[in-house]
């Protein structure tokens, strides 16, 4: 039977659950948090840098004396971490480079950053104490629902639970917003080697740091099929002026991957602006999402979009859908494909994202 437009197989959308699903996605999360702190524990107590011992010691002993309690012993690491980085001395800026791994065991995980006296402890912590991690969120084609491709998302593991927004506007506060968007990418183009092959992986990246040689390095050594990349670019489309350029998006687009930009909630974006981008998607942010089924003032301006994407030759995709009524809306919109909490949370495990793969294959075998 036929599904209807914007309806996906039971245990797509969130909003359904029962109190007990929502108990057990809670329990489920915590243990997310739960492996991933334990993953990074085991990652410092295994790095056999001389100059760390006395660190990991202490670490070990707040483990001993807080066995049912892995978080609050790694946050006060953490925290005795920051101290200690604080009162060393000051480095003079671009004087010295620090090698930031990723994870300890894995030279491919390592990335170097510039060491500056101006740098935010916070920042410096992230870099340094393997507190990065990424989180793949699914992309459903319409109407379908399969998935067809991930979004990489970075996480933080830190003591005041901060946003991944907050941590790179203080990082490009700091002077470092570039080096931590490559350390993000680098961490994001390591995790993708799990991500299943018939999936495509969107990697975000700023204007500014999109014109790094770095990045198109990293991209170039990627183990990723270029045809399985997408760069979106983030931020206002205006930022994006001239990125055709040999110096801009062309040495890029000249590796073979696609680039998505995102329409912000304003709707009206310049034709000659995507004319020149050419970008192979365009994102309807959430800001353009939220609440469309009951203001045609939304219904407007994504139509808008969705129509400069067609003149353009450009997929539509629409990003937070968070109600049934949203995915329909979209859907009836023709929008190629869709993601959000509705359709799948981000998850940082690999099992995780082959489950998206195995339903989707399963759910299309024809029944009886």
């Amino acid at each position: 039977m036929a599904q209807e437009a914007g309806s996906f197989p039971p245990g797509a959308g969130a909003d359904h659950a029962s109190a007990e699903d929502v108990d057990a996605s809670t329990f489920a999360q915590d243990m997310t948090m739960r492996e991933q702190v334990l993953d990074i524990i085991d990652a410092i107590l295994t790095d056999s840098d001389p100059k760390s011992e006395e660190a990991r010691n202490k670490l070990r002993q707040l483990i001993e004396a807080r066995p049912d309690d892995p978080e609050g012993a790694l946050l006060e690491h953490l925290l005795e971490t920051r101290k200690a980085s604080a009162s060393e001395p000051a480095v003079p800026v671009l004087q010295e480079v620090s090698s930031v791994h990723l994870e300890s065991s894995d030279a491919a995980r390592t990335v170097t950053v510039p060491v500056s006296q101006e740098v935010r402890e916070d920042i410096q912590t992230i870099l340094a104490d393997k507190l990065l991690l990424t989180a793949f969120q699914p992309v459903h084609a319409l109407p379908d629902g399969n998935v067809v491709g991930v979004e990489a998302l970075t996480r933080f593991v830190g003591a005041d639970g901060a946003g991944a927004d907050v941590w790179f506007r203080e990082a490009a506060e700091a002077g470092l917003g570039t080096e931590l968007e490559i350390a993000a990418l680098h961490c994001a183009l390591t995790a993708a080697k799990d991500v299943p092959h018939d999936m495509y992986v969107a990697l975000n990246l700023t204007p500014a740091t999109s014109r790094d040689p770095r990045v198109r390095n990293l991209l170039a050594a990627a183990s990723l099929a270029p045809d399985r990349i997408i760069v979106e670019l983030t931020g206002s489309l205006e930022a994006l002026e001239g990125q055709t350029r040999d110096d801009g998006l062309g040495q890029l687009r000249s590796l073979g991957l696609r680039v998505a930009v995102s329409a912000s909630g304003a709707g009206f974006v310049s034709m000659d602006l995507l004319s020149e981008l050419s970008p192979d998607i365009i994102k309807l942010d959430r800001h353009l999402i939220e609440g469309i089924e009951g203001s045609e003032g939304q219904r407007i301006r994504a139509r808008a979009v969705v129509e400069l994407a067609r003149e353009v030759g450009a997929a539509v995709v629409a990003e937070g859908i968070e109600t049934p009524a949203e995915l329909k809306e979209v859907t009836a919109l023709k929008v190629t494909a869709a993601q959000g909490y509705l359709l799948g949370r981000p998850s940082v495990h690999p099992l995780d994202w082959s489950a998206w793969s195995i339903r989707a294959q399963a759910e299309a075998q024809p029944t009886g």
